[in-house]
């Protein structure tokens, strides 16, 4: 498989508009992932409107059920907005730190939780794909290839990492490293070669990130001492 197989023929039956929406949302979420390496605000409103987008855009594909985690994934930047706004003293920046054990336990928690609720949401996908009717869906989890339990996956990594974003937590950039690292090949598979670059982009930017989250940690602890 080449090149054009890969980033080319999956459009070739997308409408410009399509093409254009999945730019826009790559654009975006990229620009949320440079907000976050730099302690700013602005992570949350650009990945809503990155989120929001790809909602929009499963949507069309008939894609409900990933469509409703991409909803999910706004939810959680919405909780993460608030919380930075209500610790940042300029409301813009905030202070970055490591996780506490209590933390990592509750992390360890959602992780569960949001493998059982993913899992959940794949099961009755036939029956959300298929406008909420049942007429001709089969429920189960038969339907679920690589990709899809791939997807269970890193769903869930990304969500506790959303979570230890939200908390300022410097563990939140190695599970946006192993999300984002996983998801290259599964979305060229899902025919989202767009896609799949921005998850190599963010993987390079996530490493930068947990490189400077940490420096600016020791420089706080630094100054303190």
């Amino acid at each position: 498989m080449n090149l054009y197989d890969l980033f080319v023929k999956p459009y070739e039956d997308y409408t410009t508009l399509q093409i254009m929406l999945e730019s826009a949302g790559t654009f975006f979420g990229i620009l949320s992932v440079y907000f976050s390496i730099k302690k700013n605000i602005w992570v949350y409103p650009t990945g809503i409107i990155s989120t929001l987008i790809y909602v929009y855009i499963l949507f069309n594909f008939g894609l409900l059920g990933d469509c409703m985690i991409n909803i999910y994934y706004t939810a959680m930047s919405i909780y993460g907005w608030v919380l930075w706004a209500k610790n940042s003293e300029d409301n813009v920046h905030v202070e970055v730190s490591w996780a506490t054990k209590k933390e990592w336990i509750f992390a360890s928690i959602l992780f569960a939780v949001s493998l059982l609720l993913v899992t959940f949401i794949y099961y009755y996908k036939p029956y959300i794909d298929n406008h909420f009717s049942m007429a001709g869906a089969n429920l189960g989890l038969y339907h679920l290839d690589w990709a899809n339990w791939l997807d269970v996956f890193t769903t869930s990594i990304f969500l506790v990492g959303m979570w230890f974003m939200a908390k300022q937590r410097i563990e939140n950039w190695i599970f946006w490293i192993i999300g984002d690292f996983i998801c290259m090949p599964m979305m060229i598979f899902k025919g989202l070669g767009i896609t799949s670059v921005q998850y190599l982009v963010f993987t390079i930017m996530a490493i930068i990130g947990f490189v400077k989250w940490k420096k600016s940690y020791k420089e706080k602890r630094k100054i303190k001492s």
